[in-house]
Formats: structure tokens, C-alpha cells, sequence
């Protein structure tokens, strides 16, 4: 869906046809910066694998994971909980960028690190009691172009769009209420991609 529009867009579209909205905002941050980014983050992020407990089990994904923000928030999904480590400087910078694109404030970010093409995420929505209820999240990609999908809980319709090194959307109003997302796997991509998902905490 992408190769529709321009690398940054003048006005962010929303990609959902009801019941939310996802703005696209193409490229946000140039290829070098993006690269260099990317970069900072594969090396210096303290990423952990992801765990799960799912009917009493314990899991452990080959996708890793970090979490950071203003102060030590928990976070609980799939039934483990994490505490947000402080900010380091480039997520300062993203950061900062993100809110003054979007018009939104943030308070914690929670990175993905996937290897290759491999490793995805489940459908799933970020309606956790923890995150701002109908708050924005921010998505900005770093590294290999991955397609990021959307399925409606009612009636089963998917919207799909390759998310590019540098590219962001934003998750926001009623989207995690009646939309569920995923990145699919793929035998395609056998390079790694970062992404930092800034959201809201509340009651903490």
C-alpha cells in the first residue's frame, strides 16, 4: 500500500474503512538517520525475550522485547508483567519527533525486536487496563520492510499495508476496540526489524 503514496506524506491517511483509525504517515525519518537508528538500537537496547502464560504455560518467543519510560510503569500482557527501564537519549529523540508529528503525548515505549521474517505477532489488540483507554499509539519502523495487517473483530475484514525502515502510523480512538493487528511471518525478509510502539500508562 505504500508505493501508492510518497515517502512522507503532507496529511496522514487513515488506512481503516470504520470503527477507528490508523494514520499513515509514510517515511518520517530520512534512510540514513532510520539506518543509524535502527543501528543504535539492535546494539544498545537491553531486549530480553518475550514471555507468555497461556493456559498455565510458559513461553518463551524468539522475538525480543524491551520496555522503557518516564518512571518504572508496569505492564501486563499475556499474563507476565514487565518494568519500564529510563529513557536513553535516542529514545529521547524519536520520541520527541513522534509527539510533535502527531500531536500526542507518550509516557512509555515498548520495542520489538524481530530477527527475520520468521518472527511475527499474533492478532491481537492493545487494549491492556494498564494503556490509556482509546489512547494513541505510535508505531515507527527501523530496518527491513515488513506488511503490518488489520482485521476487524465483527465481520472478519483485513486491511494490509508494508511498513517501511523510518515509516510510522498511529493506532488511535476506538482502532483496539474493533480491530485486532499482526505482523504475518515471512519466508521473504531475512533481515532483522526494530519497532518502538509509544503509548500511554495510566494510574501509575
Amino acid at each position: 500500500m505504500n508505493d501508492l503514496f510518497g515517502d512522507l506524506l503532507d496529511q496522514p491517511i487513515n488506512i481503516l474503512p470504520r470503527d477507528g483509525v490508523v494514520e499513515y504517515y509514510g517515511d518520517v525519518f530520512e534512510q540514513l538517520l532510520a539506518d543509524k537508528y535502527f543501528e543504535y538500537f539492535f546494539e544498545n537496547i537491553l531486549w530480553q525475550q518475550d514471555q507468555a502464560i497461556v493456559h498455565g504455560k510458559h513461553y518463551l518467543t524468539k522475538r525480543k522485547v524491551a520496555w522503557y519510560g518516564d518512571k518504572p510503569f508496569l505492564y501486563t500482557y499475556s499474563n507476565t508483567t514487565k518494568q519500564a527501564l529510563a529513557w536513553n537519549k535516542y529514545l529521547i529523540q524519536v520520541k520527541t519527533k513522534i509527539e510533535q508529528i502527531t500531536s500526542e503525548t507518550y509516557n512509555s515505549c515498548l520495542l520489538n525486536l524481530y530477527h527475520n521474517g520468521s518472527e511475527g505477532m499474533a492478532w491481537h489488540s492493545d487494549a491492556e487496563k494498564d494503556l490509556k483507554r482509546n489512547g494513541a499509539v505510535a508505531s515507527v519502523s527501523f530496518g527491513a520492510e515488513r506488511m503490518f495487517a488489520f482485521k476487524h473483530k465483527r465481520d472478519k475484514k483485513t486491511v494490509s499495508l508494508n511498513l517501511t525502515n523510518g515509516s510510522l502510523i498511529v493506532m488511535k480512538g476506538t482502532t483496539q476496540t474493533h480491530w485486532l493487528h499482526r505482523l504475518p511471518p515471512t519466508s521473504k525478509v531475512s533481515t532483522p526489524r526494530i519497532n518502538l510502539t509509544f503509548r500511554s500508562i495510566v494510574g501509575q
